[in-house]
């Protein structure tokens, strides 16, 4: 790997999740209506922490998944002290095992287990100049072998990159709440999402635009209408976040 690369990506994400001012208040707010303390949480795809940051000022305790190892250590040096925070340093897919990981050395936010995901964004907007010029072997766990190592949480937020059903495919534990990303380029991986929770429970849908942290529907929506909405959206729409919230929670 370039270092100059590594160290760009890491100083580009530390920026981003960090360096916006307000970001973390608005964080904050946005989560207190899923989040409370005392409460369990898994960040899947923690990245730079910024979630974690954000769940602990609610007082929450948190798992941080990451199988990047720069972000790893910076996770452990940020929350390394923090006996409310766990990293864990792993992928999370459907079966538990290894798997190749592909590295986004200057954009390391879109790093990703799937080759298949990679083929199908890579000539939309924001992505034509992101290169995946690296390759790591990761070890693999199943979200319900975290489930069975923590306990049950609360919040679940999954965010990796086109892995997003992989990584619900490997859930048994139908949870109160959680989140994962959608690209309307790959809507299919988000359709795919809905169907496996709707194997587990049943679950009122929102979503969200980019890192807005802004619910976009008024009324909660059921699977059927949540699978309308992502129909509808435009080739080239941004991406976002869906959240899912278990109908008896």
């Amino acid at each position: 790997m370039s270092a100059t690369a590594r160290t760009f990506g890491l100083a580009r994400s530390l920026a981003m999740y960090y360096g916006i001012p307000f970001r973390a208040g608005r964080l904050r707010r946005f989560y207190s209506q899923f989040v409370q303390s005392g409460a369990l949480c898994f960040d899947v795809g923690a990245h730079a922490g910024n979630r974690v940051r954000c769940w602990r000022g609610l007082g929450a305790r948190v798992v941080a998944i990451e199988p990047q190892p720069d972000f790893v250590r910076l996770l452990r040096w940020l929350y390394g002290g923090d006996k409310g925070v766990e990293i864990v340093p792993q992928a999370v897919g459907r079966n538990a095992g290894t798997a190749e990981l592909l590295v986004s050395e200057r954009t390391p936010t879109v790093t990703t287990l799937s080759q298949a995901w990679v083929e199908s964004v890579r000539r939309e907007p924001g992505f034509e100049h992101v290169q995946w010029s690296a390759r790591e072997r990761v070890d693999v766990v199943t979200l319900q072998s975290l489930i069975e190592r923590y306990g049950e949480p609360a919040f679940v937020k999954v965010d990796v990159e086109g892995f997003e059903a992989e990584a619900l495919a490997g859930l048994a534990t139908p949870v109160r709440a959680l989140s994962f990303e959608y690209v309307p380029a790959t809507r299919e991986i988000a359709f795919a999402c809905v169907e496996r929770l709707a194997a587990l429970a049943q679950y009122r849908y929102n979503w969200s635009i980019g890192e807005t942290h802004r619910l976009k529907s008024a009324q909660w929506l059921d699977a059927a209408g949540l699978r309308a909405l992502l129909a509808g959206l435009p080739q080239g729409a941004p991406s976002g976040d869906i959240y899912a919230v278990r109908v008896d929670a």
